[in-house]
């Protein structure tokens, strides 16, 4: 089975870049983030031309969270934990496969900038409800993916220079702090889980020529449930997908599991 995930930077303007790339790799499930479009305005059409079964979670110009799968599933919408929060940013489904399930979430957590204003305050609380969450999931006992763009530069040798980044909220001690809570749950961080290497990046700027002089940061994460990580073969970062016309500034990345 093929799980990506992918944070398109606005699916109507990366409509073609999204068939090409489901034409392309087929991956079996693919998590995206950052639609910045209503439900209504997404191209449904032309991707369950190509076989998959679809959920939306979209909000106006902004935010924004889908699943597409080959398989018909189950989802909800939202994460738990604050009845006011109205961003569209977590959405969970239940895929049935073979004689069991596994169950997948596609998630984009908040920016956090600037540290100093109440963004960064809905970062952490964010993150504490991603933990809440999590925990739960892993008290099923299920193949557990949780994919997305979370905004989080776990170590130094994820990103290019970590002095550049060290007052942003992706890289402030607090924030790493409450990501490797979360893995330390009992999830695996897939890529990781693969290879200790510097220098792999899945975000690349679009100012001062970041892409071109490999100036990026490693900000999209797949964490793996116990039942999943048991699974795992490989972990793909599909890097050539920046170097399109008019790409997203972000990259697939893509696991398989047995």
């Amino acid at each position: 089975m093929k799980i990506a995930t992918w944070n398109v930077n606005s699916v109507r303007q990366r409509t073609e870049h999204l068939l090409r790339y489901l034409n392309d790799v087929s991956p079996d499930v693919l998590c995206l983030q950052e639609l910045k479009c209503v439900d209504e305005a997404f191209p449904l059409i032309e991707i369950e031309a190509l076989g998959y079964n679809v959920a939306v979670h979209g909000q106006k110009a902004l935010n924004g969270v889908a699943i597409l799968s080959k398989t018909p599933f189950e989802v909800t919408r939202g994460l738990d934990g604050d009845a006011s929060d109205a961003h569209a940013r977590y959405i969970e489904a239940v895929i049935p496969e073979g004689a069991g399930i596994i169950r997948v979430a596609s998630l984009y957590l908040p920016n956090g900038n600037p540290p100093d204003s109440d963004k960064y305050t809905y970062k952490l609380a964010w993150m504490d409800r991603l933990i809440a969450r999590a925990r739960y999931l892993l008290s099923l006992e299920e193949p557990c993916v949780l994919a997305g763009d979370y905004n989080v530069i776990p170590e130094p040798r994820d990103c290019f220079d970590p002095k550049v980044w060290a007052g942003d909220a992706l890289f402030l001690p607090l924030t790493r702090q409450k990501f490797h809570a979360l893995v330390n749950l009992g999830y695996t961080d897939a890529l990781r889980a693969t290879t200790d290497a510097a220098g792999i990046y899945t975000f690349w700027d679009y100012q001062a020529g970041a892409w071109q002089r490999n100036k990026g940061i490693r900000i999209d994460h797949l964490l793996l449930s116990p039942r999943a990580a048991d699974r795992l073969l490989s972990v793909t970062i599909d890097k050539e997908r920046r170097g399109e016309d008019k790409p997203s500034d972000h990259v697939p990345v893509r696991i398989e599991l047995s």
